[in-house]
């Protein structure tokens, strides 16, 4: 359903040309100077130019999210109607005060700008202002709350209303001051079912031995808020961690530490049992405790976020931290960002971190490795060409039909390398075919048959299944007039 606002500003010439002028909304400029969209996939539809050269969208439907021509973008408004209130009644030539004006300093500050700006380029301002406010029927609203709302709603672009570049994936800018910290966001399940815990709350002990994410948040959150009562909780916990003896070790190493550093003797057969061994007397619990838990970073609030189903915010912090490697990239952190975005499902960003990690890599053998990594994940996110070269440098690297580069990749017919290669070989033909794509199913099909000749007999026969489908698919591209 249309905007009523903008159906509005669509439809009345009258109403349009003083939003455009002095105002700067402009629906007869609703384009972007490069191809955007939103990294949580939501609509997105440009409805007006400023004459910066920024642009208005309408974001998720509702929402108006500015973005400016040097790469930043901000929620601006709730709604297209709120978003004209604050550019007619705010606007852009009065710079407002910048800690907490009240309605009397913005009222003249608002009256001198407009005093200005009527007097160098807009003698009819009040004209055009009531134009707009009669006609758009925009409420009278306290400045003070205007501006309120204005910020309220920047404060709430991440994460659902984060612009990416569409060629490149990287993140238009915003402010740090309002992004609300990933660790703040994450702790706050937990910090509250702590208290709750502390308080001998029966149905929190119920909700922490079931949620494994909760007890995670709440052992966290612990950490940074210790008290002396809180032993016997933390064994509760550990004893949970310990039931369940799940793959999330470092809450039951966290839970361990906790519980260590208060030194009692009568915590000493549960802490050597959680440690395999590694405790074992009082004195040996607290010096353990006290080197056991590393420093959280980054990934450790990420990894939270996922597991309580902040998809986007994981998915938003891991896109921030891609942008934030910079010329000189460090391997290590671009392997963990692509697993990171790879389990959140997100192939375009992960493929994006993989030819980042994959342009560091020295070896033939490591180059291959990442390689068919990289062709996996152009696979997944539906680039089949992408895909294609990726393979292509896979098979350079390792010498497929010639000399490998170098001794790193020997032997690697006979090793996993050479089956992960063959397989997304496969994978490749039967995407291709699904996609209609004769031309490229019938090369990789044949690149594929080569190296199930050259691989081991175990691999190949491991790959049977995978390969008859890939055979099959491709007898039938000919079967249906596929061509020759």
């Amino acid at each position: 359903m249309t905007d009523r606002v903008l159906e509005l500003l669509r439809t009345r010439p009258e109403l349009a040309e003083p939003a455009a002028f002095p105002f700067g909304f402009d629906v007869h400029r609703a384009y972007h100077g490069e191809a955007v969209h939103l990294a949580s996939g939501a609509s997105l539809e440009p409805i007006a130019g400023d004459d910066s050269g920024g642009t208005y969208f309408l974001s998720g439907g509702t929402a108006v999210l500015h973005a400016s021509p040097d790469g930043a973008a901000a929620l601006f408004a709730d709604s297209v109607g709120e978003a004209l209130e604050i550019l007619v009644r705010l606007p852009r030539w009065c710079e407002t005060p910048a800690t907490g004006p009240d309605e009397e300093e913005l009222r003249a500050a608002i009256r001198a700008a407009d005093q200005e700006a009527r007097e160098e380029f807009v003698p009819d301002l009040d004209a055009r202002r009531a134009a707009l406010i009669e006609g758009l029927g925009l409420p009278e609203r306290p400045l003070v709350e205007l501006l309120a709302r204005s910020e309220s709603a920047t404060r709430c672009t991440e994460p659902d209303h984060v612009l990416l570049n569409s060629r490149d994936l990287y993140a238009y800018r915003l402010d740090a001051s309002f992004r609300q910290p990933l660790r703040d966001i994450v702790l706050g399940p937990g910090r509250e079912a702590l208290e709750r815990l502390r308080s001998g709350d029966p149905g929190a002990r119920e909700e922490a031995a079931g949620d494994p994410a909760l007890r995670a948040g709440v052992l966290r959150a612990a950490r940074y808020d210790r008290r002396d009562g809180d032993l016997p909780l933390l064994r509760f916990l550990l004893e949970r961690e310990a039931a369940e003896w799940s793959e999330w070790y470092e809450e039951r190493r966290l839970a361990a530490a906790l519980v260590a550093a208060h030194g009692l003797d009568e915590d000493v057969p549960l802490l050597r049992a959680v440690t395999t061994g590694q405790i074992t007397d009082t004195a040996g619990a607290v010096e353990w405790a006290a080197r056991a838990v590393a420093a959280e970073s980054e990934f450790t609030w990420i990894e939270l976020a996922h597991r309580q189903g902040r998809i986007e915010h994981a998915r938003v912090a891991l896109i921030r931290l891609l942008d934030a490697t910079g010329p000189d990239p460090d391997p290590d952190r671009l392997r963990k960002l692509r697993k990171a975005l790879e389990r959140l499902g997100d192939h375009a960003q992960a493929a994006r971190a993989q030819i980042g990690f994959l342009s560091l890599q020295d070896t033939a053998r490591d180059r291959a490795s990442a390689a068919y990594v990289l062709a996996r994940l152009e696979r997944r996110k539906g680039d089949l060409d992408a895909a294609a070269r990726a393979l292509e440098r896979a098979r350079a690297a390792v010498g497929a039909g010639g000399t490998p580069p170098d001794g790193t990749v020997g032997e690697w017919h006979r090793r996993g390398l050479g089956r992960l290669i063959t397989e997304q070989h496969l994978e490749l033909v039967l995407a291709a075919v699904e996609a209609g794509d004769t031309d490229l199913a019938r090369t990789t099909m044949a690149h594929g048959r080569l190296l199930l000749k050259v691989i081991a007999k175990g691999w190949a026969k491991e790959l049977s299944p995978l390969s008859t489908r890939a055979k099959w698919a491709v007898a039938g591209l000919r079967a249906s007039g596929g061509g020759p």
